[in-house]
């Protein structure tokens, strides 16, 4: 064994046990690990930071601005419609749950489609009276195998297939490629997890809680006439049960229909009086077909798509007090459209512009962020806070958005286009037909994920110029012989151990050149090898830590490390059995 081994060794362990142990950020730990190994003279530079413009990084950077123009523009919320209505049992309510979220990950990045779904999955559970435990995790474990079916599915598989392009000359895999061993993964996933999953997950969180937020806000919302929501019953529409918010009544052409009942049709332009707490006033406001009430209000100097909620409670010294918001002009006076008001808890009878202002009363701000930074500080109000994820949904433009990423899919499956020009080209029009912003774009890309990567397929040429990769290859085959299947499973084993300790992406980045130095020792075609690492890597299900989806529904689900431990090794070594089974099938071992 040469120093260079040893060093390449030594890094590799305290990479690893930094990951496990330290509470820094994998992009980092493993940019240190990287510069320690250039600094040792293992790696030169050139290729060392030759990872930073892999194809498969760059594709991931740029569906980054895909996805947000999605999220902007409430593109994928009609998933959500196929959760309304009531499940006939656990199991059901948990189909309905998974199989639009692995339907979406197959062609998006898994982290923003479970942002934008577990919120509707949160409160539709809510409102079913279901415990957020049983669904949380499943939804999680379906988008991850819904992200093996296609070659977008995760920026995993993209990073690995850059890869792939370098050492075939050009030849990746085509976009559905994968799915011939992801498809039926995701397939037996599915099935183990309604079979398992109820039984092997306890109750964390109960169905139903006391709200913790006693303030009740009155809003008023419009039926938008060329909306989808004329003619849909309360019911239909899913306004029935809203968690923490609560339909008052309806005033249809100067009526008012008060008690109003479950099967009551909407009609356009009916005026919707709701009573509830903020979170639930947020999400009301990102249901296609509803607007707020603008007939007190004037118009914004601003696009809707630029605006958000802001929270100002009324100090004693504000100018309107006494004054309805109408008589006050408030929009044109602060620029801001009051969208709610509570007070003491309890809910205010009237239209927002008949409420007089009082001191104390809290309003809910429909404003641009320079309202924040001119009235934080204003003795007109007492308290002036920015509420969370408030951004308004660009509805308009979601049919521009699917469009987009139904030519994206296209354009790749025929191979009219390689993957990273289609991607170029997907979020070129996004910003040109303003799904999204540039500077929404900016904020969405996770620069720490490209860190890992770059840096992880760095450390990977370091296992290569070192002979680290053939040393631990000639290891796996005294302790495997010669059978190139029973190495297939220890490569999916080692993969799988260190996906869920230190991250899929660094995971799949340094067990890579092991792999292919795996292949070339039995004399046997890389591909098997290839992705069976790339399922490898995307199947983390056995700890939190492993992948951010996982990691995003612990707190809100109220999971333990055990639950994930329970559920997840069977459906891993499921995973594995079949891939293990099935790559050589399709790609075998003999070319």
């Amino acid at each position: 064994m040469t120093w260079q081994i040893l060093t390449t060794l030594a890094v590799l362990l305290l990479v690893t046990l930094a990951l496990c142990l330290l509470n820094v950020g994998p992009d980092m730990v493993l940019l240190g690990g990287l510069t320690i190994l250039m600094v040792a003279g293992i790696v030169d530079p050139q290729h060392a930071l030759a990872g930073f413009g892999n194809e498969g990084l760059i594709t991931v950077a740029v569906l980054y601005a895909v996805a947000e123009g999605l999220r902007q523009t409430g593109g994928i919320d009609f998933l959500g419609g196929l959760l309304l209505g009531k499940p006939k049992n656990l199991r059901h309510a948990q189909l309905r749950v998974m199989l639009p979220a692995a339907l979406a990950s197959a062609f998006l990045n898994n982290t923003p489609v479970l942002a934008m779904l577990m919120p509707v999955v949160i409160d539709w559970a809510r409102r079913i009276r279901l415990s957020v435990s049983h669904v949380l995790l499943p939804l999680s474990y379906a988008t991850i195998l819904g992200g093996m079916c296609t070659l977008i599915g995760t920026s995993t598989t993209l990073v690995l297939n850059g890869e792939l392009i370098k050492l075939e000359n050009g030849r990746g895999l085509g976009l559905f490629e994968i799915g011939q061993v992801g498809l039926p993964c995701a397939a037996v996933g599915l099935l183990f997890l309604l079979a398992a999953s109820p039984k092997l997950i306890p109750e964390r969180k109960p169905a139903f809680t006391p709200l913790d937020d006693p303030r009740e806000f009155t809003v008023e919302m419009i039926v938008e006439p060329n909306s989808s929501l004329p003619g849909k019953t309360i019911e239909a529409a899913g306004l029935r049960h809203l968690p923490g918010m609560f339909l008052v009544e309806i005033e249809r052409r100067g009526e008012i229909l008060a008690a109003v009942a479950p099967d009551e049709k909407l009609q356009a332009n009916d005026r919707l009086v709701f009573v509830g707490i903020v979170d639930s006033v947020v999400d009301l406001r990102r249901i296609p077909g509803l607007r707020p009430a603008e007939d007190h209000q004037f118009s914004l100097q601003e696009e809707r798509g630029n605006r958000i909620l802001i929270e100002a409670v009324v100090s004693t010294s504000c100018p309107f007090l006494g004054m309805t918001i109408r008589d006050a002009r408030f929009r044109s006076h602060y620029n801001a459209a009051v969208l709610a008001v509570a007070r003491d808890g309890r809910r205010i009878s009237g239209k927002i512009g008949d409420i007089r202002l009082r001191a104390g009363d809290t309003l809910l701000l429909e404003a641009t962020p320079t309202f924040l930074k001119q009235q934080r500080h204003s003795r007109d109000f007492f308290l002036v806070s920015e509420v969370a994820n408030s951004e308004s949904v660009r509805h308009e433009k979601a049919w521009v958005a699917r469009l987009i990423l139904a030519a994206m899919v296209v354009a790749v499956a025929t191979e009219l286009l390689p993957m990273l020009q289609a991607a170029l080209i997907a979020a070129g029009l996004m910003l040109a037909t303003r799904c999204c912003r540039g500077v929404d774009v900016k904020r969405a890309i996770d620069w720490g994920v490209l860190i890992v990567i770059g840096a992880g397929l760095g450390i990977g040429e370091a296992i290569k110029a070192s002979g680290t990769d053939a040393w631990v290859a000639d290891g796996l085959a005294a302790l495997v012989g010669q059978d190139p299947r029973r190495a297939l499973a220890a490569v999916f084993v080692l993969t799988s151990v260190l996906t869920n300790l230190i991250t899929a992406k660094a995971a799949a980045v340094l067990v890579l050149p092991i792999a292919l130095a795996t292949a070339q020792s039995m004399h046997v075609d890389m591909m098997p090898f290839v992705v069976t690492v790339m399922i490898a890597a995307a199947a983390s299900f056995a700890t939190p830590i492993g992948y951010q989806t996982n990691l995003m529904v612990f707190g809100p689900g109220g999971y333990r490390y055990s639950d994930y431990l329970r559920l997840g090794l069977p459906l891993t070594i499921l995973i594995g059995a079949t891939t293990v089974l099935l790559a050589p099938v399709f790609w075998p071992f003999g070319g």
